[in-house]
């Protein structure tokens, strides 16, 4: 079963080791999200339908709200440990400003990338300080995380050439009739899919609005709601002592047992071990990305 290994969470969004032997369902995140190999057997990751190898040598890149998954080749066959960074562009945007870019769907126009020295050693040493460090100050974490993104973003991102606010966001839109059932969606996250009811809130038929939605967001609405829950469940398990049980009744699950499982094939880890294991760091500072 894949664990994870230690978790925290905080301003710049979610740095995750993680023990993975296990393939995750198809997913997306608001976060720009970078996935490295820490230690194990190679593997890889699934990204539009396209599978790209995670090794010591290389990196997977996922822009934000591109739909992906791990992608464990064998599950009888050896573990993989991920460092996974699922970085918020509004902090990047503190960084430097030009860097909010980082939500627009080209901020990284390559998938898999060949890591170079620096960058290599920057994310072992992330890694190793993870692993057996007790504690990680706060300020020496967004240090060592703004060090290893801007590496990254510096040899692989297309950021000085991206206006997002002109060229547009992926996952925001600005079709009204698409945001109308996008604020439906977010007001109703325990509700069941309706995809009728999304197509009336949008005033559209059902085939044109599924099409509409999935050109301006890049997901299907079933992908986009699962991305709102699992935002929604990180806040819960983070920022409230709220039982599992009402946790997963409040989400729309009809059993605990279901949201587990859930939450196990998007995140790697099951509810319960990542309340127990994560880190926070700042938790009124959380921005949601949903929200731009």
């Amino acid at each position: 079963m894949s664990t994870a290994i230690r978790i925290i969470q905080g301003k710049f969004g979610r740095v995750a080791l993680l023990d993975m032997d296990r393939p995750l369902v198809t997913h997306a995140h608001s976060q720009c999200h970078v996935l490295l190999k820490a230690s194990g057997a190679d593997n890889f990751f699934q990204v539009r339908d396209q599978l790209y190898p995670l090794t010591d040598e290389t990196a997977v890149l996922v822009n934000a709200w591109e739909p992906h998954c791990y992608a464990h080749r064998n599950p009888d066959g050896p573990r993989i440990t991920i460092l996974a960074l699922y970085i918020e562009p509004v902090w990047l945007g503190e960084i430097e400003n030009g860097l909010i870019s980082s939500i627009h769907p080209g901020f990284f126009p390559k998938t898999c990338v060949e890591l170079p020295k620096h960058i290599r050693n920057l994310a072992n040493r992330l890694a190793m300080e993870m692993l057996y460090g007790e504690h990680l100050s706060d300020a020496y974490l967004q240090d060592q995380l703004s060090k290893l993104m801007i590496a990254v973003i510096d040899t692989f991102s297309t950021w000085r050439t991206i206006n997002a606010l002109q060229t547009g966001i992926s996952g925001v839109t600005r079709d009204h009739r698409i945001h109308r059932a996008i604020s439906y969606l977010r007001n109703n996250i325990g509700t069941e899919l309706d995809v009728d009811k999304l197509a009336v809130e949008a005033c559209l038929s059902r085939a044109h609005f599924f099409k509409l939605f999935q050109q301006c967001t890049s997901l299907t609405p079933n992908l986009y709601l699962n991305v709102l829950r699992m935002n929604a469940a990180f806040t819960g398990l983070t920022q409230t002592t709220v039982p599992m049980a009402k946790l997963s009744e409040d989400l729309g699950f009809s059993a605990q047992s279901h949201f587990t499982r859930f939450f196990q094939q998007h995140a790697g880890v099951n509810p319960s071990q990542y309340r127990k294991v994560v880190d926070v760091h700042r938790t009124d500072a959380i921005i949601d990305t949903l929200n731009l």
